[in-house]
């Protein structure tokens, strides 16, 4: 039966890059990618081996115990996004139940992200290599510190089954690790600023870890090192005996899971409440609109680009404190409208199979294309209007208003137009409705970021106008050069929203049913 579920696992796997070659381009970029920085941590541990021995110790005991809060922490955050295997699909399988905890715990540990921490773990060896007992009793507790990871990664997601059932949670959870990448840089500051003046509490606080179910198993090699072989013994204790604890909580979890599964609640809406329908005109248009608007505010696939919107002017004002530059505070601007007006340039994949609607009802591509432009200039103007007027007033730089103004309404506005074009001619892999927003088929991203980057550089050539005059604006503090920003940007964005609306639409009209079989086929 282990077998059996690995082999699934697998094949699974295997169909999925099969069906697209961008995709298994993408899973090998990936692959690489995270070999590369397991080959840097590989090289780090045996650097080790000529550093005090305090210091391994140290880096050994905080990055093992790192290694398993990310396993437990991740999952919860990311749910949905590696469903091979979901305990969920196996419910009408008579499995006996100490084989499926087996079978999990093994797939999980022979899966990408495993495999990358056990060579990751056992490499800890090489900080001892100079003692070849040490380093096999290193490479040994590495294995054990990977169980220990997965066994509770799996228990954290058993005993979790009912939120993550439940669509809002997923939806919830899944938003809430966009924050933290887009503030990385940032964060990534603090903690450096804050281990350099902790440096020397460090080792204090990774031996306290030593103690702890998520440092005792690394702490052994170095404990065997200094002689202390009961604390060893005693840290391997603290370690046996914590697979034995989250594996008993894991396959309760997993059984009371299997026997009575959560379901996804559902409710009833009362009768003639149309929302935003009841805003719009009773027109395509206006249908379109209305829909769009309402998928923006109840659809986390399409909120969560919008939390970009805050985060963007707090991220470039932390560079501007650093660095005195009000620049940078500036361009939340042109920047905010930038990644508003693309929000919709693969908006066609999200509707999915349910792009049908559209072509059964006989709707004009120009009536949609206007509609969603509409639905998304409802929120896009007035936020990106805010941005612009907020951040000068920070800066007290109201002679560029404008320049500023003049280039962030040309880029939203070409945005606009350039999203109603390649949304009608690209489909990309996204997640299913209800699912994690983060889930995407293996190796799906790389042709999904292709697409994205060749659809910017056009975006950059359509204002380079008005950048160009902007920055002769920036440059001279003239503000005649400044209104001609304005006007250029007004102009030649509306000339670029009104050919997008109508390329689109024929495009939209000519490809419809072609746009919906590539729909169906990335299902």
């Amino acid at each position: 039966m282990v077998a059996h579920l690995l082999a699934l696992r697998f094949l699974v796997l295997k169909n999925s890059l099969a069906r697209s070659v961008w995709q298994l381009v993408g899973f090998v970029i990936g692959a690489l990618y995270g070999l590369g920085v397991v080959a840097l941590i590989v090289v780090g541990l045996i650097a080790l081996s000529g550093a005090p021995a305090e210091i391994s110790r140290t880096v050994v005991i905080l990055a093992g115990s790192a290694l398993i809060l990310g396993w437990v922490i991740i999952p919860l955050l990311t749910t949905g996004i590696d469903q091979t295997l979901d305990p969920s699909r196996l419910v009408t399988f008579p499995i006996p139940l100490n084989r499926l905890v087996v079978g999990l715990a093994v797939a999980g540990m022979l899966g990408i992200p495993g495999i990358l921490s056990l060579i990751a773990s056992i490499a800890t060896a090489g900080t001892w290599w100079q003692q070849p007992l040490i380093a096999i009793v290193a490479a040994l507790c590495g294995i054990v510190g990977v169980v220990i990871a997965v066994v509770a990664s799996r228990m954290i997601n058993a005993l979790s089954a009912g939120l993550t059932s439940n669509r809002r949670f997923r939806e919830a959870s899944g938003l809430l690790i966009f924050i933290p990448l887009i503030l990385l840089g940032p964060i990534i500051l603090f903690v450096t600023s804050g281990l350099r003046d902790a440096a020397g509490a460090l080792p204090s606080f990774a031996e306290g870890l030593s103690w702890s179910p998520l440092g005792a198993i690394w702490a052994v090699p170095s404990a065997v090192a200094e002689g202390s072989v009961g604390g060893a013994l005693a840290r391997l204790a603290i370690a046996l005996a914590t697979i034995v604890v989250l594996w008993v909580i894991w396959r309760w979890a997993l059984g009371q899971a299997l026997i009575s599964p959560a379901r996804d609640s559902s409710k009833t809406r009362a009768r003639g409440k149309l929302g935003f329908f009841n805003l719009f005109p009773g027109t395509p248009t206006g249908a379109v609109a209305a829909r769009s608007l309402t998928y923006w505010l109840r659809d986390p696939r399409h909120s969560r680009q919008l939390i970009i919107v805050p985060l963007l002017p707090v991220l470039l004002g932390f560079y501007t404190v650093n660095t005195g530059n009000a620049g940078l505070l500036n361009a939340s601007g042109p920047l905010v409208a930038f990644f508003l007006a693309f929000s919709i340039y693969s908006d066609i994949s999200y509707d999915g199979t349910a792009f049908s609607t559209h072509l059964s009802a006989g709707l004009r591509g120009a009536a949609d294309r206007t509609g969603r432009v509409l639905a998304l200039a409802v929120f896009a103007v007035p936020l990106t209007l805010i941005v612009v007027i907020v951040s000068l007033a920070i800066t007290d730089s109201w002679t560029f208003l404008p320049a500023i103004l003049g280039i962030s309404i040309g880029v939203l506005l070409s945005g606009f137009g350039l999203s109603s074009v390649t949304s009608a001619r690209i489909t990309v892999p996204v997640p299913e409705p209800g699912d994690n927003p983060f889930k995407s088929p293996p190796g799906s991203g790389f042709g999904t970021a292709l697409a994205t980057f060749a659809t910017w550089g056009i975006m950059i050539l359509l204002v380079l106008p008005e950048l160009v005059i902007g920055i002769v604006a920036f440059a001279t503090g003239d503000l005649l050069w400044g209104w001609a920003t304005l006007l250029v940007g007004i102009v030649l964005g509306a000339l670029f929203l009104v050919l997008g609306i109508r390329i689109g639409g024929r495009d939209l009209d000519a490809r419809g049913p072609d746009l919906l079989s590539q729909l169906k086929k990335a299902r």
